[in-house]
């Protein structure tokens, strides 16, 4: 990505220093005796690519080079293939933690977001296509007002599952040789399949709230 506006560079720079900034956050609500693991720190290197990845905000023009699109598309392939690694860590060093847990989701979240703005700025979708990234931070606004939704979920390969699936198809969409006309419906299928696995657990807080108020 040699030769692209300095743009580029500052944005990827802002976004990692909110990255770091959050850690150190998280890190200090987690109480005294947080640790940051090893599965924590890939998904910080993880946090970094999307970083750069996001970087490409500076100068969405540049994704018109094939060049630079295909390089977008490794960087978000590279931090796809990190998010599998992170969790096999905690899972066999035994280290999985609620803030590495939660830190997990937000790197996901943001990455989410900023591919789907780079589809957007790509010409590659609607505006509707933002709905893939936002949604996340629509369901913890909501829960603001309605605190039953701040419940915790039980894990869920579904919802593992349809993440990953999310950032595949934003990523896919950003080549070069996907047309709007092939990209549009495959984002459409990815926020289909996402609307769905919200809403499964939309169910599953409320029901949840019913049982506990049956029990008040």
């Amino acid at each position: 990505m040699i030769g692209l506006p300095a743009a580029v560079p500052m944005a990827a720079m802002a976004l990692a220093a909110g990255l770091g900034a959050s850690v150190l956050v998280g890190l200090g609500r987690a109480g005294p005796d947080a640790v940051f693991a090893p599965c924590s720190r890939v998904t910080l290197i993880r946090g970094g690519v999307g970083a750069l990845v996001g970087g490409m905000l500076g100068a969405p023009e540049a994704l018109a080079q094939p060049s630079v699109a295909w390089g977008v598309l490794a960087l978000a392939l590279l931090a796809l293939i990190l998010d599998g690694v992170d969790g096999w860590l905690a899972r066999r060093r035994n280290e999985a933690t609620a803030f590495g847990a939660r830190f997990d989701m937000e790197v996901d979240a943001a990455l989410t977001l900023l591919l789907a703005a780079l589809a957007l700025a790509a010409g590659k979708a609607g505006v509707w296509v933002l709905a893939l990234g936002a949604m996340r931070y629509a369901f913890v606004a909501a829960a603001a007002l309605w605190p039953w939704l701040s419940a915790p979920l039980p894990h869920s390969l579904r919802r593992k599952t349809v993440c990953v699936i999310q950032v595949a198809v934003l990523a896919a969409i950003l080549a070069p040789v996907v047309p709007p006309a092939v990209a549009a419906p495959a984002a459409m299928v990815a926020l289909a399949l996402l609307i769905w696995s919200f809403a499964v657990d939309v169910l599953w807080l409320w029901m949840r709230r019913l049982r506990q108020d049956g029990m008040a």
